[in-house]
C-alpha cells in the first residue's frame, strides 16, 4: 500500500499553515512552536533545524527526541477522524499536531493544551 501523501510532505509547507491559522485567531507563533516542541521534544532550535533542512512530516517526527507521554490523553475529533482512533502510529502523531493547533486556535488555554 503506497504511503499516505501528508507523510512525504516537507514539515516546513505545513508548519506556515499551523502558524496562520493561530495568529488569525490572534494567536501566536511562539504558542505554535511550543504546543509543537511540547508534542515531539524538539528544543527551539531543533525545530527551526527540521524547517530548514526541508525534512519530510515522516522525518520530522521519526527524529522526534521524544513524544510526550501525555498524548494518550489528547481526545478529539479532527477532520471528522476521532483522533484516539487513528490505527496508523505516523498519522496518529499528525492527528494529535492537528488538534492541539485547532484547540489554540479555539481560545483554550495553554495550560489545558498541554495536558
Amino acid at each position: 500500500m503506497p504511503k499516505h501523501r501528508i507523510f512525504t510532505t516537507e514539515f516546513s509547507k505545513v508548519y506556515p499553515l499551523y502558524v496562520q491559522k493561530a495568529e488569525r485567531k490572534s494567536r501566536t507563533k511562539k504558542e505554535v512552536d511550543q504546543i509543537i516542541c511540547w508534542l515531539t521534544g524538539y528544543t527551539q532550535a531543533g525545530l527551526e533545524k527540521q524547517i530548514d533542512q526541508q525534512s519530510d512530516i515522516e522525518t520530522f517526527f521519526a527524529q522526534a527526541p521524544a513524544i510526550h507521554p501525555n498524548t494518550s490523553l489528547i481526545k478529539g475529533v479532527v477532520c471528522g477522524v476521532r483522533v484516539e482512533d487513528v490505527e496508523d502510529p505516523l498519522m496518529q502523531k499528525i492527528r494529535y499536531l492537528d488538534k492541539l493547533i485547532d484547540e489554540l486556535a479555539k481560545g483554550k488555554a495553554m495550560e489545558k493544551i498541554l495536558r
